[in-house]
C-alpha cells in the first residue's frame, strides 16, 4: 500500500504510518531498527531497492533521505517535504518512508527524520552516494549507532579511503570492506592448512576498487609482511599470492563467481567466491551494531604503507627475473604480532617463525 502526501509533516507521516498499517490489518510494530538510506534521486531506485530486499532478513523502518535541488534562488527559499508512505509487499518485511526534501529544509535533514525513528530501537545511516568526509560528525550519523559508506561510489576511493582513516570513529564501516569477507574467510581457512613462513603477498584486483587496497592493508597489518599491489582487468578482486617458504598459495578468480585456491603440495580445487549484491552486503552489516575493531585496525594501517602499484605487464616482467625473498617487517613487540625470534641454536638467529592468520569473522554461506 502506498500513500502519497505533498507539502506534509513528520506528524502526518506518523498518522499516516498508522493508517496504512490498519488498512491492510498489521497494526503491530515488529521492526528491529531504523535504516535510514540517504541518496539522490539518480540512485534513489537501486539504494530503495537493496534496502527493501535487505530488511526481510532484518524487518525495519527504512526512511530514505532524498534532497531535491532547487534550481532558481526562489525555489531555495522555499521549504517543502514531500513524503511517500509505503507498508506491506511495497516496503519489504517493514515500512518505508521516502523524504523528498526541498529548499532549506534540505539543511536540516535530521530535524525530520528525528521524530520517526522507532522508540528504543538502533538507528543505522547508510549514505549510497555522496557520503560525509566525516560520518559521525554528520547530524544524521550523529542520530545512529552505526554509520554505512561505500568508498566504491567516491570519484577517488584512494582518497575516500584515506578520509575514512582520518575521521574514523567507533560504529564506522564500508560495504567496501563487506566485500571482502568471503576473501578473508577463505584466506584464513587456507593458512591454517600450511605451516610455513609467510615471506610477501601481491593482491590484485581492479585499479579503481578500495576492497583490494583493503584487503591489501588486512593481510599486511595481521601478517606484518610486505604487501604489493597489483592491478588486473576485475571484474573485482581477481588473485591474492601469498610467497612462503613452503611455496605459495594462490587464490584466484577471473569470473567473479567461481575461484581456484593452490596450496604447496595440494590439487588445485575450485571455491565458491561470488561477487555479492548491495543487498546482501548491507544485510551482513546490519547483522552486527557493534564496532568492528578489524576493520579500524586495517584501515587505519594506511594504504600509503602498501608496496607500489604494478600492471599486469609489469608482474610478467619482474617473474622473469630472480627476485630475492622480501623480509618479514620487523617488530617490537613479538608477542602481540604471533612472530617470535628464532633460537640461535637452529642456525637461524634472524629467522622468525610462521606468522599465523588470527580468527576473522566468517561469511554466510551465499
Amino acid at each position: 500500500m502506498k500513500i502519497d502526501l505533498t507539502d506534509t509533516t513528520a506528524s502526518k507521516i506518523n498518522k499516516g504510518l498508522v493508517k496504512a498499517r490498519r488498512a491492510i490489518g498489521t497494526p503491530a510494530v515488529g521492526m528491529v531498527l531504523t535504516l535510514v538510506v540517504v541518496t539522490d534521486e539518480e540512485n534513489a531506485y537501486d539504494a530503495l531497492k537493496a534496502a527493501n530486499d535487505a530488511s526481510r532478513e532484518h524487518p525495519s523502518r527504512t526512511l530514505v533521505v532524498i534532497k531535491r535541488v532547487s534550481r532558481s534562488p526562489r525555489d531555495r527559499t522555499q521549504s517543502r517535504l514531500d513524503a511517500e508512505v509505503r507498508v506491506g509487499t511495497d516496503a519489504g518485511s517493514g515500512e518505508t518512508v521516502v523524504l523528498r526534501l526541498y529548499g532549506e529544509v534540505s539543511d536540516h535533514a535530521q530535524s525530520v527524520v528525528l521524530p520517526l525513528l522507532l522508540p528504543d530501537a538502533p538507528v543505522v545511516v547508510w549514505w549510497s552516494v555522496d557520503a560525509p568526509s566525516d560520518p559521525a560528525a554528520d547530524p544524521l550519523g550523529a542520530l545512529s549507532q552505526r554509520r554505512v559508506t561505500d568508498s566504491y561510489a567516491a570519484e577517488k576511493p584512494v582518497d575516500e579511503l584515506r578520509s575514512r582513516a582520518e575521521s574514523y570513529e567507533p560504529g564506522d564501516t564500508d560495504l567496501a570492506w563487506a566485500r571482502i569477507t568471503p576473501w578473508r574467510s577463505m584466506l584464513a581457512a587456507a593458512l591454517d592448512q600450511v605451516d610455513s613462513e609467510i615471506v610477501s603477498v601481491e593482491v590484485a584486483g581492479e585499479e579503481s576498487n578500495p576492497s583490494v587496497e583493503l584487503l591489501a592493508m588486512w593481510l599486511a597489518d595481521r601478517l606484518h609482511v610486505h604487501v604489493r599491489r597489483a592491478v588486473s582487468a576485475g571484474p573485482g578482486l581477481t588473485q591474492v599470492r601469498l610467497e612462503t617458504t613452503g611455496g605459495p598459495i594462490t587464490l584466484h578468480r577471473s569470473d567473479g563467481a567461481m575461484a581456484t585456491l593452490a596450496l604447496p603440495g595440494q590439487p588445485d580445487r575450485a571455491v565458491a567466491l561470488k561477487r555479492r549484491e548491495t543487498s546482501e552486503l548491507l544485510a551482513e552489516e546490519l547483522r552486527r551494531l557493534d564496532p568492528d575493531d578489524t576493520y579500524a585496525s586495517a584501515l587505519r594501517f594506511g594504504v600509503d604503507r602498501l608496496g607500489g602499484i604494478q600492471s599486469a605487464a609489469e608482474r610478467a616482467e619482474a617473474a622473469a627475473q630472480p627476485v630475492p625473498a622480501l623480509p618479514v617487517r620487523a617488530v617490537t613487540e613479538p608477542a602481540a604480532t604471533g612472530v617470535q625470534p628464532a633460537s640461535s641454536e637452529s642456525g637461524g638467529a634472524d629467522r622468525p617463525t610462521p606468522a599465523k592468520m588470527p580468527p576473522v569473522k566468517k561469511a554466510d554461506p551465499q
